[in-house]
């Protein structure tokens, strides 16, 4: 049988619900509270913002940051450096001044053999 969750905001009443098959475990349906609580304020805030552009602007970084929450739990890591370039990308920073930022942390890190990194982690060829 599928339980749910409803989540209000204070400030605004808006109401997020969550409907499904829930874990028996307390901490997970803790969890599930806290999670949907949360996203729940964060709709909230955006929704007040009378700037219209900075409300897009907020949406675009949550949906993205859900995105990578996804991705991150999922293990996708080509799909998180999708996300981490799309963003930077949006913040005017091109890829080639990624990389280069990327060969100066693995330069501070000591990592200067390529085959020192995980292979997620590595520049390609064209990148060396």
């Amino acid at each position: 049988m599928a339980e749910q969750y409803i989540a209000t905001d204070k400030r605004s009443g808006l109401e997020v619900a969550v409907q499904g098959e829930f874990p028996p475990h307390p901490d997970d349906r803790v969890r599930i509270a806290r999670t949907v609580n949360l996203f729940a304020r964060l709709m909230a805030t955006i929704l007040v913002t009378e700037n219209e552009t900075q409300r897009r602007e907020r949406f675009i970084a949550i949906e993205t940051q859900l995105e990578m929450a996804d991705a991150l739990i999922r293990e996708d890591i080509a799909e998180v450096q999708r996300l981490l370039q799309t963003t930077m990308e949006r913040m005017g920073v091109t890829k080639d001044q990624l990389d280069e930022l990327t060969r100066r942390i693995i330069n501070e890190l000591g990592g200067k053999d390529a085959g020192d990194l995980p292979p997620e982690f590595r520049l390609g060829p064209s990148d060396n």
